[in-house]
């Protein structure tokens, strides 16, 4: 009899480990298919008449439901904010520059001064300040979508594609923000790693054009 429940002692606790394991296998297989918050530090910079500045920025990072390995989603939250001193010159076209010729202005914006904030996404490309200040030449998709809702990218190996969050019209000096939470980023057919950045612009358009542009932290999508 002795033996027997020593038996069943055995056994017993053999299962209890067994059940453990089988838990911690089951949490870190879940773990690794988790959500990853990446928290961004605030930045500012200031231009003729503007101060830009950038708080309160984070991403959300999951893999893609498909599963294939060469997607994945991201969620974004910030807020850019443009203070400005200058007095912009309303609503004009692309003929106000200096010698009205078209585009002469140096304006994106062709209608009115304007603050504009979004993302840099890209498929195997690292998207430091170097590759910013090169222009970001090497295949680069220039698409830029407004996030009403979910946003879908497909990008290959070494392309890029600038993504517009939100824009506000600037028609008199004044405080402009853009604040947006959890936009949504799908990004398909990357199987390499996928990196972003925020950029937030401000256009001051008319005889004094200027353009102030301000960038976050790089950060991983996996």
């Amino acid at each position: 009899m002795s033996e027997n429940r020593n038996n069943r002692g055995r056994r017993v606790a053999w299962s209890a480990s067994a059940a453990v394991a089988v838990t911690i296998g089951l949490l870190s297989a879940g773990a690794a298919n988790a959500d990853t918050f990446v928290p961004l530090p605030d930045g500012e910079k200031k231009g003729p008449g503007v101060t830009l500045s950038r708080t309160g920025e984070h991403a959300v990072v999951s893999p893609s439901l498909a599963a294939n390995g060469a997607g994945r989603v991201v969620w974004v939250s910030g807020n850019a904010r443009a203070d400005v001193q200058v007095t912009p010159e309303g609503e004009v076209g692309p003929y106000n520059g200096p010698s009205n010729r078209p585009g002469s202005n140096n304006s994106s914006t062709h209608g009115a001064s304007n603050l504009s904030t979004g993302y840099l996404v890209g498929c195997q490309v690292s998207i430091g300040d170097d590759a910013v200040s090169a222009g970001l030449s090497g295949g680069v998709s220039t698409g830029g979508v407004n996030a009403g809702g979910s946003i879908g990218l497909n990008l290959g190996p070494g392309q890029v594609a600038f993504v517009q969050i939100d824009a506000k019209d600037i028609l008199k000096p004044g405080v402009y923000s853009v604040e947006y939470q959890d936009a949504e980023i799908q990004i398909q057919g990357c199987a390499g790693y996928a990196q972003a950045r925020s950029y937030s612009v401000v256009e001051i358009i008319g005889d004094h054009y200027s353009k102030t542009t301000l960038y976050g932290a790089p950060f991983s999508i996996g």
